[in-house]
């Protein structure tokens, strides 16, 4: 595959990992979606023609709305997915991994005439390939990524153990460190346990049990 991983660091301390998706998969739910408008077209069609000149007339708006607002309709209301990205399991979201807004929905689908240019999706295709994140042009500019939605995992259960804050702030990998060892306690003897948190230095200095001085720390970082 050549999807990659990107980390993103939130304010909060806490780092998403995103899993972006390539052109193969963005081009099958991009030809989902296609299907999908060409029905309602068809549908509606056989209900206009009636309607003559009217009804064609209608019909001009209504391929235009689907062309253009069916995407940003459907990214706004059904988590940053249309029909042709969730069925491939797809989303798009903020750089910052936040849900896609308004503005950015809007640039990025309006720009999709460009990524079209010359013709089949050339400069889009191009742009995918040549940019780190698989970022066609429309993505570029509203500062938009398209990655795989993963299943919300539930907190893993930590031992209970009173929650104390730490003799000094924690960095993010260091955070990180205290969580996984406290996840992974049940699985180590207790004696094995005190030798591994021993190694944390300052965190657990001048305590009986070091292991339980980081379940402590944990505890407090997972509330």
């Amino acid at each position: 595959m050549l999807d990659t991983l990107r980390r993103v660091p939130t304010p909060e301390g806490i780092e998403l990992t995103l899993r972006l998706a390539g052109p193969v998969p963005r081009a099958y739910a991009f030809v989902v979606d296609l299907l999908i408008r060409g029905v309602i077209l068809l549908v509606l069609v056989q209900i206009l023609v009636f309607l003559g000149r009217s009804g064609w007339g209608l019909m001009a708006i209504a391929y235009f709305l689907l062309e253009w607002f069916y995407p940003v309709l459907f990214e706004l209301l059904w988590g940053g997915a249309t029909p042709g990205k969730r069925a491939f399991n797809l989303m798009v979201v903020n750089d910052n991994g936040t849900p896609v807004t308004v503005g950015a929905s809007i640039t990025r689908n309006l720009l999709r005439a460009v990524d079209f240019m010359p013709a089949f999706w050339a400069f889009g295709l191009l742009s995918m390939l040549f940019t780190r994140d698989f970022k066609r042009l429309g993505d570029l500019a509203a500062g938009t990524v398209v990655v795989y939605r993963d299943k919300v995992r539930s907190r893993a259960a930590l031992p209970e153990v009173p929650p104390r804050a730490p003799a000094y702030p924690l960095s993010l990998a260091e955070r990180r460190a205290v969580l996984n060892f406290a996840e992974r306690y049940n699985l180590l003897t207790e004696e094995r346990a005190d030798e591994v948190a021993a190694h944390a230095g300052p965190l657990v200095e001048k305590n009986p049990s070091p292991a339980n001085a980081i379940l402590a720390i944990a505890n407090h970082h997972n509330r």
